[in-house]
């Protein structure tokens, strides 16, 4: 009977979760902040941060991760293909800047806090590597603001979701060449292989699927719930090539995915039916999960200072790097405020790097305190600040 009991502790799980998201989402849209903010908060009160109620578990964890996908194909279906394609140029520029200048400002961090030392090759890569975790970009947090805002389809939503692309991959690059140093097992020649390979893949495979479903969608015109699950079904095994087969983010193949499927008669349909499912069950639970598993630990005065420093570094580096690049391509001073602020989000992927560092012995546990406290505090203050950028 306790099996039995234990086993459908899941359910529990969604449920609060679902309660919680919603009730701080509506709570945080009567101050006029947006509601992925309450999800959010909602996942670090219930986690062990606060009440610890709610712990990180396997279901949740892969619930999580579809979450994402699907955030991140709704935001591909919902892109002008033909503005991406044009701001490919500004989209590079801007990822290049918006990781040199975290990259180089991390790094002066770790130093000042590391005894300031660089006498040995391990100082150096830990100092390197706290400047690598700050290159991370959480897009998915952003578009779940963009949409809510209604912003999706602006020049400057769309340059912030190339550049975030770009970002991720960069930030792969960076994080191989450290990690290789260190793990010999890394080859980096064979990452960089993969990552074109990717991209060639994409495009040829992507055009081919493109010709399939249109010609699909142009054959049928009832029942279209049909092309909802094909459209699914293209998301879920691009995510999954782009992971398995050449080491790119999941998220990376389901925008891919999106922007394949974001040209045919019924890409309205299709969206406002992911729509349904990512706001009822999955971007809850994704959101929720970012607060879950940040628990902050006990904190000391030079933790504290480092944390504060950390912070602001962290933030104004993404706001700095990605706004110069901005300025470089020609953008206005409104634009690049959000360019720049649309950029700020850190999320997993910075937890994922921290972890891996550590595993490796090339991180310091020392600076996890700070990294924690970091991600938490951009993931909250980015939506409501890029609703500032976008509303003043």
């Amino acid at each position: 009977m306790e099996e039995n009991i234990m086993s459908y502790r899941y359910l529990l799980d969604i449920a609060l979760i679902l309660l919680s998201t919603k009730f701080l989402g509506l709570l945080t849209r009567r101050f006029n902040l947006p509601q992925v903010v309450g999800a959010l908060l909602a996942g670090v009160i219930l986690g062990p941060s606060v009440l610890n109620i709610l712990h990180e578990t396997d279901f949740i964890g892969m619930m999580a991760e579809l979450g994402v996908i699907v955030i991140m194909f709704t935001a591909g279906l919902e892109s002008d293909i033909r503005q991406l394609k044009n701001s490919g140029k500004d989209s590079l520029i801007i990822a290049t800047f918006g990781v040199i200048i975290p990259l180089i400002g991390g790094t002066i961090v770790a130093y000042i806090f590391n005894d300031g030392s660089l006498s040995t090759v391990s100082n150096i890569l830990q100092n390197v590597f706290i400047g690598a975790i700050l290159t991370a970009t959480s897009v998915s947090i952003t578009v779940e603001a963009l949409r809510e805002l209604g912003k999706l389809s602006e020049k400057s939503a769309t340059v912030i979701l190339g550049a975030a692309i770009i970002d991720d991959i960069l930030g792969i690059i960076v994080l191989t060449i450290i990690t290789s140093i260190s793990d010999k097992s890394v080859n980096v020649g064979i990452v960089f292989l993969k990552i074109i390979a990717f991209f060639i893949f994409a495009l040829v495979v992507g055009y081919i699927i493109y010709i399939v479903f249109d010609k699909w969608i142009n054959k049928y015109d009832i029942d279209k719930r049909r092309f909802v699950i094909g459209a699914f079904v293209v998301c879920l095994l691009l995510s999954f090539c782009a992971e398995e087969f050449f080491g790119v983010a999941d998220i990376t193949g389901a925008f891919i995915a999106g922007l394949v499927l974001s040209r045919n008669r019924e890409t309205e349909y299709i969206s406002k039916r992911f729509d349904i499912i990512s706001y009822m069950l999955l971007s809850p639970i994704f959101f929720a999960s970012i607060g879950i598993n940040m628990e902050i630990p006990k904190m000391t005065v030079s933790i504290i200072i480092m944390t504060i420093v950390l912070v602001a570094v962290a933030m104004l580096s993404k706001i700095i790097g990605c706004g110069l690049g901005a300025k470089i391509c020609g953008y206005s001073k409104k634009e690049i405020i959000q360019i720049g602020t649309g950029m700020m989000a850190r999320g997993e992927v910075a937890l994922v790097i921290a972890n891996k560092g550590i595993k490796l012995g090339i991180m310091n546990t020392y600076f996890l305190p700070s990294i924690i406290i970091m991600i938490i505090t951009a993931a909250i203050c980015t939506p409501i600040l890029l609703k500032k950028a976008y509303t003043v």
